[in-house]
């Protein structure tokens, strides 16, 4: 194995295990539960996530993002947000990037949301909502603009 796809099984691996062990785990808990139900008002105010993947420009090239993000929600499936992106060790351009979207939580607790980014593009999220709206699982998920891309997320609400 060379030392370009060690480096990526070295992040891609532990990433996958955990995307993993967090949709069984918090599935299987929020079908225990008789109070798990959600909607869009279980997500309120400002969430703080961190963000780490690996986008995938060209067959056999692997890049590798981190970032932070503040999110505000309103109760009403709609949100404001603004993004520190880290690609490959090279800071943004803009110190925090803006964007907007809509999101959709299921009683089940599961959701999806549509951001779109001020500088152009779009991105879609699968996410899980845990802890009574406290905090949130999120991964990209296609359609989205651009390369592929293996991102995830957790968002833990400000208090």
């Amino acid at each position: 194995m060379n030392k370009q796809n060690r480096r990526i099984s070295n992040i891609a691996t532990p990433m996958l295990i955990a995307c993993g062990l967090l949709f069984s785990g918090e599935s299987a808990r929020a079908d225990s539960r008789s109070d798990a139900a959600c909607s869009n008002r279980t997500l309120s105010g400002d969430y703080g996530s961190a963000v780490e993947g690996v986008v995938l420009p060209a067959p056999g090239v692997f890049v590798p993002i981190r970032g932070v993000v503040i999110t505000h929600y309103d109760g009403a499936g709609h949100f404001t947000q603004a993004d520190h992106i880290v690609i490959n060790g090279v800071a943004p351009t803009l110190a925090w990037t803006p964007g907007t979207g809509t999101y959709h939580i299921n009683s089940d607790c599961t959701g999806t949301a549509h951001i779109s980014v001020s500088t152009g593009g779009f991105v879609n999220l699968a996410l899980v909502v845990v802890k009574q709206g406290k905090q949130v699982h999120a991964v990209v998920t296609a359609p989205f603009d651009g390369p592929a891309r293996t991102v995830a997320s957790v968002m833990t609400k400000v208090e």
